[in-house]
């Protein structure tokens, strides 16, 4: 049964996106069937990967429609890789959401029946901790958090931890926080260095090794529709999402280390 992953932080311009496209491309790289779920009305993670955005077929029909989250996956470029794509009428999904039964509960509802095809399922989120956001955290196992290294780096994250809290104690009492990765890292400032000190004080133990660099390639790379492991498979932005998907399953051995000898390729419905 797959680990459920949301990759969550309501600032935007942390690395959210890049980081949901890239950890799922680097655990696909290593031969985990993995699901992307795109929950963000921008759908930057769907074009991210070079799907499209179909009407009738995306998480917008999946949760405010409740059809069948299976006949929504689609494949990608990779071949471990599904995604279960966003679309631009999931903007409005908040408010149809709020009069529906369970409203929190929507996505695991959904997400349920199509658990056992997968090692990990990625979430990425919005940058908001309204309903959508709100049922990612209620579907997950865990929290990654993206903090980018810059100054206002840990503005917002009380909110965020207040919110993760509150779905632990009412909704999700095995919510864990997966670890919280440094993004946007230049290693000729100071100011740079000075947020990695502050956080690993703030966070601990819960602050993954692998750093990401600030890195044009990284950048470019949705432009093109591709993970960066396709776009440019040496740069530095690949050898960091390559290290962070490493401690990812170092880290959850339980979930991703059986065999995968008879894992077939997931595709779509």
């Amino acid at each position: 049964m797959a680990k459920i992953i949301v990759v969550a932080n309501q600032k935007g311009g942390v690395g959210k996106t890049t980081t949901a496209i890239n950890l799922a491309a680097s655990l696909a790289a290593a031969e985990k069937r993995i699901l992307l779920v795109d929950n963000d009305p921008q759908a930057n993670a769907t074009s991210g990967v070079g799907s499209a955005s179909v009407e009738g077929k995306s998480i917008y029909e999946v949760l405010v429609q409740t059809i069948d989250a299976a006949s929504t996956i689609q494949p990608t470029q990779m071949p471990f890789l599904s995604i279960i794509p966003s679309h631009i009428n999931l903007v409005g999904a908040e408010i149809e959401m709020v009069e529906m039964e369970n409203r929190e509960r929507l996505l695991q509802t959904a997400l349920k029946p199509v658990r056992d095809r997968f090692d990990f399922i990625i979430i990425d989120c919005p940058p908001s901790l309204g309903l959508l956001t709100l049922n990612a955290l209620t579907a997950a196992d865990s929290v990654l958090i993206p903090v980018q290294c810059e100054y206002f780096a840990l503005e917002g994250l009380g909110q965020l931890f207040s919110t993760i809290n509150m779905v632990k104690k009412n909704l999700n009492p095995g919510l864990d926080i997966e670890g919280v990765l440094l993004t946007m890292f230049d290693s000729r400032l100071r100011l740079s260095n000075q947020i990695v000190d502050e956080v690993k004080r703030y966070f601990g133990g819960k602050v993954f090794t692998t750093v990401v660099s600030r890195n044009i390639r990284l950048s470019e790379a949705p432009s093109f529709g591709k993970p960066i492991i396709l776009y440019d498979a040496i740069c530095s932005g690949t050898r960091h999402y390559m290290d962070l998907a490493k401690e990812i399953l170092q880290n959850n051995k339980f979930f991703a280390y059986e065999p995968i000898l008879q894992h077939t390729t997931p595709g779509a419905e």
